[in-house]
């Protein structure tokens, strides 16, 4: 009768020491997804800001003050003029090769870059090699953390 006691608390040990390792492990799991979230929504976030940012900008250098009918009028170097830099661009594609580094609370060592080119007018995701009056603006946030990277694009138009 003794051995079948012990065998039942040893069984019942083992159970339980299981059941314990599994329940640490679910919490593991769920504090490393809850950090990549956390992680990815920052990066969203500081995408979006940057898209938000540059709305507030002329669609170009040559539409500041007066709008344009003619695509051929707009730049057709894409990047900052002379003697512009961040934060004073004045327009879109001023942020064409635009990249700076942001710590943040959740995860040092962000990345943000951004790409500006002409699209084509009746396909966004063809890159057209004349000026139009579509802009593609493409924000890429990376870090250390990450696999894969945010990228996040939007259309700008003169239209």
């Amino acid at each position: 009768m003794q051995n079948i006691q012990s065998l039942l608390t040893i069984g019942a040990l083992l159970l339980f020491s299981l059941t314990s390792l599994r329940f640490n492990n679910a919490i593991l799991d769920t504090s490393t997804a809850d950090l990549q979230n956390k992680i990815y929504l920052t990066a969203f976030s500081l995408g979006d800001d940057l898209i938000e940012e540059m709305k507030a900008k002329s669609f170009d250098q040559n539409t500041v003050k007066f709008p344009i009918n003619n695509p051929a009028g707009l730049t057709a170097v894409l990047g900052p003029e002379s003697g512009e830099a961040y934060p004073n661009f004045n327009d879109i594609d001023d942020y064409n090769g635009y990249s700076r580094s942001i710590d943040a609370p959740n995860a040092e060592g962000y990345v943000v870059s951004c790409v500006v080119q002409y699209v084509q007018s009746n396909n966004q995701d063809d890159v057209s090699s004349t000026q139009t009056f579509f802009k593609k603006a493409t924000v890429t946030v990376t870090s250390p953390y990450m696999h894969p990277s945010v990228a996040i694009s939007y259309i700008f138009t003169l239209k």
